[in-house]
């Protein structure tokens, strides 16, 4: 008895060969899915050409949001012109800044352009928000609280005081802290992203060594003073993320 169907193929080589092609079907679809987002690009090699590459740009689909509203994929092509120049005349040179990197969201500064919508949580609330909307959260009292602390820049100035600390509900810590700035170094809350900040309990202060003193009062602002959005969190994060490499031209030279 013999298990060739035909010839010299049997069941087994048939499944192992449907196996590949199912595989090989299967990466080329999750490939061209994966450029609904960045593509075509457009090449910086003279001109304005366009690399769609292979397999092509998946065809236009939209999506259903699951908190309302919907999202069309892939976009059109919108050529933006950067405050920066290249630094050399071959392709794929990195960039110079020609104005105000943080401002202008230029090479660690830059963000993405996301939905100006609060992320929220499974129950369709807003999942970072102020210490002050809700009266059931409180800071571990084995925990340093952070208001009332001054902010000292990367300069050494006291830019303000932290006025308020931002949650995240889901998974209870603290994502934002809230500064109050002092009329000195501008008006007005912005926030800094707890991960850019360093608690000294000695001096009862929260050190910034991202920015400088001047600079605090240029950081996003928030259109509603108890949410932020998903791009003006990226905006906020970018800002700070940059000033560490940006905030002065001593920063942005070799370390040797």
């Amino acid at each position: 008895m013999t298990n060739n169907v035909f010839g010299t193929v049997d069941l087994v080589e048939i499944i192992f060969s449907l196996f590949w092609l199912f595989f090989l079907v299967l990466v080329l679809y999750l490939h061209r899915e994966s450029k609904r987002e960045g593509y075509p690009l457009v090449s910086d090699r003279g001109g304005s050409a366009v690399v769609r590459g292979f397999p092509d740009v998946p065809p236009v689909k939209t999506y259903t949001l699951a908190h309302g509203g919907t999202v069309t994929v892939p976009r059109p092509v919108v050529e933006e012109s950067l405050a920066a120049e290249p630094a050399a005349s071959f392709p794929g040179a990195p960039i110079v800044p020609t104005g105000d990197p943080l401002v202008d969201g230029i090479g660690p500064a830059a963000w993405s352009d996301r939905q100006d919508t609060p992320d929220l949580t499974l129950h369709g609330k807003p999942r970072i928000v102020p210490m002050r909307t809700q009266p059931t959260f409180h800071v571990d009292d084995r925990d340093p609280d952070p208001r009332g602390m001054s902010v000292i820049s990367a300069d050494g100035h006291d830019v303000g005081k932290i006025a308020d600390i931002w949650i995240d509900i889901p998974e209870p810590m603290i994502t934002y802290v809230e500064l109050a700035l002092d009329p000195t170094h501008g008006t007005g809350n912005v926030l800094i992203p707890f991960a850019f900040a360093q608690v000294d309990k000695a001096n009862n202060a929260l050190k910034v060594p991202a920015l400088m003193a001047d600079q605090f009062a240029r950081a996003p602002r928030l259109k509603n003073a108890d949410t932020i959005t998903l791009l003006e969190e990226d905006k906020v994060c970018g800002y700070f993320g940059g000033g560490a490499l940006l905030a002065s031209a001593e920063r942005q030279e070799p370390l040797l």
